[in-house]
């Protein structure tokens, strides 16, 4: 009778699926582009993202006048990037548009990410896939 219960209680913990954990984001991606260079990396209790390099020399597209000439290598792109249990959500920084959208962050294997930035509550959304950078 108790290895029943037992056994009862261990197949409806089964049942119910764990907590989806997203995969570790951390490490140096190239964009889609392969233009630019992003350290993802914990800041705090979230995850922000870094421009280590880049093609593109200065921030020239933001959307703030005052930042149009500073150096694109040092920008936070990534920021407060938490986990959703599908991927992650957070802010995007765009800097060849220079304008900021919400964002999601999928990790698809150890050697790529799916990242997405959206306006409109995330009825437009624009994807690209990252590679993870050597």
């Amino acid at each position: 009778m108790k290895q029943a219960f037992l056994a009862a209680v261990g197949l409806a913990l089964l049942a119910f699926p764990a907590q989806a954990q997203s995969a570790d984001p951390s490490g140096t991606w190239l964009t889609q582009s392969g233009d630019t260079r992003v350290r993802i990396a914990k800041c705090g209790a979230v995850y922000c993202g870094t421009i280590v390099t880049s093609t593109f020399q200065k921030d020239t597209n933001n959307a703030d006048p005052s930042l149009r000439d500073r150096a694109i290598v040092g920008v936070r792109m990534i920021w407060d990037l938490k986990s959703d249990g599908e991927g992650y959500s957070g802010q995007l920084y765009n800097p060849q548009d220079g304008k900021t959208y919400t964002g999601k962050l999928k990790v698809m294997s150890p050697t790529t990410l799916q990242l997405s930035g959206c306006v409109l509550g995330g009825l437009i959304c624009r994807g690209q896939t990252w590679t993870k950078a050597n």
